[in-house]
């Protein structure tokens, strides 16, 4: 499986306030500002908000892995000793995320581009 880490959702409860947060903290506005999702650049990095976040159990930020095939690095990862936290979902335009859970229970996303 080949994957780099270049994107971080943090679960929020108040999308407007974490907003303004993050715009403080990384001193830019967001690159994507909609109702269900913001995501800001930082270096690179991308950083998202997730109003739904914790309808997963995120109790903090889930680090997305970008792999080139979801499906297939969930099932690798499955039979890794992982569980499936959310199955491959289309979250808009297409792109597929999932998420799974180590034998430790930090939560591992996946996400396409590898």
């Amino acid at each position: 499986m080949t994957a780099g880490v270049r994107t971080v959702i943090y679960p929020v409860d108040d999308l407007a306030r974490a907003k303004q947060f993050f715009t403080v903290l990384t001193g830019a506005e967001p690159v994507a500002d909609a109702p269900y999702y913001v995501q800001f650049d930082v270096a690179g990095q991308a950083v998202g908000l997730d109003p739904h976040g914790h309808r997963y159990g995120q109790a903090g930020p889930v680090a997305y892995w970008h792999v080139d095939d979801v499906p297939k690095s969930l099932a690798e990862l499955v039979e890794a000793g992982a569980e499936v936290v959310q199955e491959p979902t289309d979250v808009g335009g297409g792109m597929l995320i999932a998420v799974a859970k180590d034998a430790e229970g930090n939560l591992i996303g996946l996400r396409p581009g590898a």
